[in-house]
């Protein structure tokens, strides 16, 4: 009797290991087959709505060597050699034209628009490297972010010395005038609006 009562035991412990067995294989086939379920939350907050308006007429590209030293009574100078690359874009705010602006008389158009802006000018990081830094020890990144305030001034500079407002004007006389011309079937001429107390002539 007792062995028979072993037997019928070992023979119950082996039914339920090989039943953990089996459940284990089936949980871990079906775990590798299932698709990993991926949750992604977002906090998303609207800052800012900002009217597009300006029209880019014109795009200026530039290149640079910037050298930006720090002169030093007791130390040696520091330096920050960088390679710049940078655009500045000149553009017409087209969100200040007024009703007041159009101008009909007869056959022609008379358009008063506003002075043209350089709306952009900036680093193109991604294409701008630090070539060399000197001495600068522990105030590295200072110098570097200054090097890079001075180049971007410089572009802005560089931009307006080189004429990109009347750029920006004349572009905007071959671009809108034949467009303007074509929607309305009449001549336009095309004005940007006086500066000081002139008033306009009306016809």
């Amino acid at each position: 009797m007792r062995f028979i009562r072993f037997f019928f035991r070992l023979t119950l412990f082996g039914l339920f290991i090989y039943g953990v067995y089996f459940f284990w294989q089936k949980f871990t086939e079906l775990s590798e087959k299932a698709e990993p379920q991926v949750v992604t939350q977002h906090n998303t907050v609207l800052e800012e709505i900002t009217d597009m308006g300006k029209l880019e007429l014109v795009k200026y590209n530039f290149k640079d060597v910037v050298e930006h030293k720090e002169v030093k009574n007791w130390m040696p100078d520091s330096k920050a050699v960088l390679i710049v690359s940078g655009e500045a874009i000149g553009c017409i705010d087209l969100t200040k034209v007024q009703a007041t602006d159009v101008v009909e008389s007869g056959d022609t158009i008379i358009v008063y628009l506003p002075k043209a802006e350089l709306c952009v000018y900036k680093i193109n990081h991604d294409q701008t490297k630090v070539y060399d830094v000197q001495y600068a020890f522990m105030d590295e990144a200072r110098l570097v972010n200054d090097a890079f305030s001075a180049a971007e001034k410089q572009i802005q500079s560089s931009a307006l010395k080189m004429g990109i407002l009347d750029q920006t004007e004349a572009n905007a006389e071959k671009i809108l005038k034949p467009l303007l011309e074509k929607i309305s079937g009449k001549k336009v001429l095309l004005r940007h609006s006086l500066t000081g107390d002139l008033k306009r002539l009306n016809r």
